[in-house]
């Protein structure tokens, strides 16, 4: 399979993972309903640790990476999601071999 891997680690503050559930799913649907690139987008909860979340991403190709980066829905998550967090996320890239 080509494609694109991301790994998304977000740290949530105490209290906040309700609301940045909330807010995920609706950016989540958002992702899978605009996004033909995009191959699969999900949440995921530590089991040692419920206050880290990681996103799994895969896209298509650098062009739909670039894509989901620039949608109105995913610029809007921002400032929802960032008084949710913990302190800033860490992003992995990864190549399909």
């Amino acid at each position: 399979m080509a494609g694109i891997g991301v790994v998304a680690t977000l740290t949530v503050a105490e209290g906040k993972n309700a609301e940045f559930e909330a807010i995920f799913a609706d950016l989540a649907a958002a992702v899978r309903a605009n996004e033909p690139g995009n191959l699969f987008y999900t949440l995921t909860r530590s089991r040692a640790n419920g206050q880290v979340y990681r996103v799994l991403e895969a896209y298509a190709d650098q062009t739909a990476l670039d894509a989901h980066g620039k949608t109105d829905y995913f610029r809007a998550a921002g400032p929802k999601l960032g008084p949710c967090l913990a302190g800033a996320p860490e992003i992995e890239y990864l190549d399909a071999v």
